[in-house]
């Protein structure tokens, strides 16, 4: 019987590591956090075999072209009250996200090359668009080993990233990106051009389109007023292969909405550790201490 109870005891502990959410705090995506994509007006639009996983949304407008070849695991939300309470929860991110102090500025388009720690990165109005060239190289997030860290792209005008470009996150927690957040904010629109690894959540005020082949395996698409377009996509708004070091929940945490509504980072420090203890981790010693409890009073049966 105490094999048993051990068993039991392991199985749970590790369910409750194995993506776990933002310790302590709601994303401060709100209910548009079930969303892996999520668009205003006139449509959401697919061509090709894409793979969702998360719901898929639409406010005002309530059409979705190219649905039949989406496998999505997730619901659709068309032009109803949850679609409708998503799109507000989206604004007031997309808001709030741009009223966060930069803790950089960088004077650069190009994103290509870059290695960036924990932080808020805003970038001059000048530039048309922000980039991401292949033939610059990855940029790499390095999370220098903190749970909750954090990153938060201030883009004022367009994101437009190159064939075959990508964004690496490494360098993980105790939680292995579980907590992590990583938030684009676009002041237009986002154009993710064909096989980009991407990552994270794109914030976009106006539209984003996906090309052939391009991927957001932790993150979402989220669009205020226009449409996503998707073509042979896949988007996954949890980890997608299921455990520690694959980046969690989409990449939604890291921040949180203070009493005032602005959002701050998570911890003492930039990217530093919660101050809330990990829910896995109380709930590993909750546990620990029921099984040893348990042992002992067999034990003197």
């Amino acid at each position: 019987m105490r094999n048993k109870y051990l068993i039991v005891l392991s199985v749970a502990v590790f369910a409750a590591v194995l993506c776990s959410p933002t310790a302590g705090h709601a994303s401060i995506l709100n209910s548009a956090e079930d969303f892996a994509v999520l668009a205003g007006t006139p449509d959401v639009t697919n061509t090709g075999s894409t793979t969702i996983t998360g719901d898929v949304g639409i406010a005002p407008a309530a059409s979705v072209t190219g649905a039949g070849s989406i496998a999505l695991t997730g619901a659709y939300h068309l032009a109803d009250a949850v679609a409708t309470t998503a799109k507000t929860d989206l604004t007031n991110a997309y808001t709030a996200l741009n009223l966060m102090p930069a803790t950089q500025i960088l004077t650069s388009a190009e994103l290509g090359g870059l290695t960036l720690t924990s932080g808020v990165y805003n970038f001059d109005t000048s530039y048309a668009a922000v980039l991401l060239t292949a033939g610059a190289g990855a940029l790499t997030l390095d999370a220098q080993g903190n749970n909750n860290a954090y990153w938060v792209f201030q883009i004022p005008n367009a994101l437009t990233t190159s064939v075959g470009s990508a964004v690496n996150v490494i360098n993980f927690g105790s939680n292995g990106g579980n907590d992590d957040g990583l938030f684009w904010t676009i002041g237009s629109s986002a154009a993710i051009f064909g096989s980009t690894s991407f990552e994270g959540n794109i914030l976009a005020s106006t539209s984003i389109t996906l090309g052939t082949g391009a991927t957001i395996l932790n993150g979402r698409a989220l669009a205020q007023t226009g449409t996503v377009t998707m073509d042979t996509n896949t988007i996954s708004n949890i980890c997608p292969i299921g455990g520690p070091g694959n980046g969690g929940p989409g990449y939604s945490g890291g921040l949180y909405y203070d009493s005032l509504g602005a959002i701050q980072p998570i911890g003492p420090s930039q990217g530093g550790p919660s101050a809330v203890p990990e829910p896995a981790t109380m709930l590993l010693f909750g546990l620990g201490g029921v099984a040893t409890a348990f042992i002992r009073r067999r034990q003197k049966a």
